[in-house]
């Protein structure tokens, strides 16, 4: 296993910004998982089902997709892989965050859905911040 993420790391690593490599995989591999999360939770069960229809459809599968692309931007080392990063993440902390406040509103289940989509938007605003720092933009990597 660890030969493999040797094998995917380039050879100008030295060159590039501290938890580059790491956080592209773990966004990569996350958005990946998301997809056929995102259908589970959708059609789970009744509480909020028609919120959780519209909110799959009209923005956690398109940020997860927007995710992916934007992986695959960072894995090849390209400026429009940062910026796509952005876009993804900002579309999933905008429906995760609200949703979550609102679940934990109306159905009161702080240890199922609505506590994940709280500590989901936490990471995604952590890794929101990581990816607007300006050496990402400023690095001759890409």
């Amino acid at each position: 296993m660890f030969s493999l993420w040797i094998a995917a790391i380039p050879e100008n690593m030295g060159n590039l910004v501290k938890g580059y490599w790491l956080f592209t995989w773990i966004g990569l591999l996350a958005n990946i998982a998301a997809l056929p999360i995102i259908a589970i939770v959708v059609f789970a069960g009744p509480p909020l089902q028609a919120a959780n229809i519209s909110l799959a459809i009209s923005i956690a599968w398109p940020s997860a997709i927007v995710g992916i692309v934007a992986s695959g931007g960072l894995l090849a080392q390209r400026r429009w892989g940062v910026i796509l990063a952005l876009v993804a993440l900002s579309m999933a902390l905008s429906v995760s965050l609200p949703y979550g406040i609102v679940r934990l509103a109306l159905v009161k289940d702080f240890q199922s859905l609505g506590g994940l989509s709280l500590f989901l938007s936490t990471l995604n605003l952590m890794a929101l911040i990581y990816w607007s720092r300006p050496i990402h933009r400023k690095n001759k990597r890409l």
